[in-house]
């Protein structure tokens, strides 16, 4: 697992040719060049798993695509939802335009998608998401959609100042039974998490 900042796109593409693929040669073990198991969009920071052996890329593959990795993620909101916790099931599917180029929207023929969401802190805005499924800028479009946009977010919100979605924690469940954990660092500038209550 790596901590992957913000700005850093996963893959390179047309506006973004620097990405973190540049720097995982610099993780090898072996002869195998690392490959990254799953995305993070270019401006959400946090966990990230790398395989850095074909055998690690087939068992990471073969866990992301059968459920068996729990995300969970951090959020700074634009404003709050009004209940404590809640779930959003809205099916997502992706829409383009010469125009406005491409984005995912809540659309009742698009692919499942479901996702968790608790206040962890009412003053600062802050949110705990856990997707269910993963679906391209899922929490994003959901936040969206219940009217509480992530703070910052350039396509769905109000792309003022940096979007505000960190990949918190990571657990993958391996064949042999074997859970690997990891937890990224809070990114600089964010609220700070609350602390439990003393007994």
């Amino acid at each position: 697992m790596i901590a992957k900042p913000a700005g850093l796109a996963v893959h390179p593409g047309p506006r973004t040719p620097r990405s973190l693929e540049d720097y995982l040669p610099g993780l090898a073990l072996t002869g195998f060049r690392p490959v990254a198991a799953h995305r993070l969009d270019r401006d959400t920071s946090g966990c990230l798993a790398v395989g850095l052996s074909r055998r690690g890329v087939k068992l990471l593959a073969a866990a992301f695509a059968g459920g068996g990795a729990e995300k969970h993620y951090l959020a700074v909101l634009a404003a709050l939802p009004a209940p404590a916790a809640g779930l959003i099931d809205a099916p997502l599917a992706k829409i383009s335009s010469a125009e406005a180029g491409w984005r995912m929207v809540v659309a009742a023929g698009g692919k499942p998608a479901r996702t968790h969401w608790q206040v962890i802190d009412k003053a600062s805005r802050l949110v705990a998401f856990r997707p269910e499924t993963g679906r391209t800028h899922q929490i994003r479009v959901h936040a969206a959609h219940i009217g509480c946009p992530i703070a910052g977010d350039p396509v769905y919100g109000d792309s003022i100042g940096p979007m505000r979605l960190h990949a918190r924690a990571l657990a993958i469940a391996l064949p042999d039974g074997r859970i690997i954990r990891a937890q990224a660092p809070m990114p600089p500038n964010w609220p700070p998490l609350p602390q439990p209550a003393e007994p």
